[in-house]
């Protein structure tokens, strides 16, 4: 797409910080670096979000997350874990509409990426977890 960010980077429009590159797969540093090794892995066929992979897509991607995550966890031996996060649709914080993968190296609880989980869990009955569990395996196209 000639207005997408993402695609000029990989056609080298805009430089990047590569990471990684192969003939499907570009992973550079995040311009924020919300810690020191944020990286972002994204496939190099323009897809929008999580919803329009196919099995291909998902499968290059898959195989390389680990393998990047796990560079950057022996370069950055301070590292105490990693977060890998996956936006889709402006509500869930997907700014860029080229589907990409946030690695983000944490150091501790304070270094500037904050995620909450808010237990709901008895706020629902068994029953109503199962309907709903039921009715998201019924729209599950393989």
């Amino acid at each position: 797409m000639s207005d997408c960010i993402f695609c000029k980077i990989i056609q080298g429009e805009i430089p990047s910080a590569k990471v990684y590159e192969d003939e499907n797969i570009l992973a550079f540093l995040d311009i924020t670096q919300v810690t020191p090794g944020h990286t972002l892995v994204i496939p190099k066929k323009h897809v929008q979000d999580i919803y329009a992979y196919d099995d291909e897509i998902a499968s290059l991607v898959a195989k390389k997350l680990p393998v990047i995550a796990r560079a950057i966890k022996e370069t950055f031996p301070d590292c105490k874990g990693i977060n890998i996060l996956n936006n889709n649709e402006p509500t869930a914080y997907q700014s860029v509409f080229h589907t990409h993968w946030h690695i983000i190296p944490r150091y501790h609880a304070e270094d500037g990426l904050g995620i909450v989980f808010t237990d709901h869990s008895k706020d629902y009955s068994q029953e109503e977890f199962q309907e709903r569990a039921q009715r998201i395996n019924q729209q599950i196209k393989l």
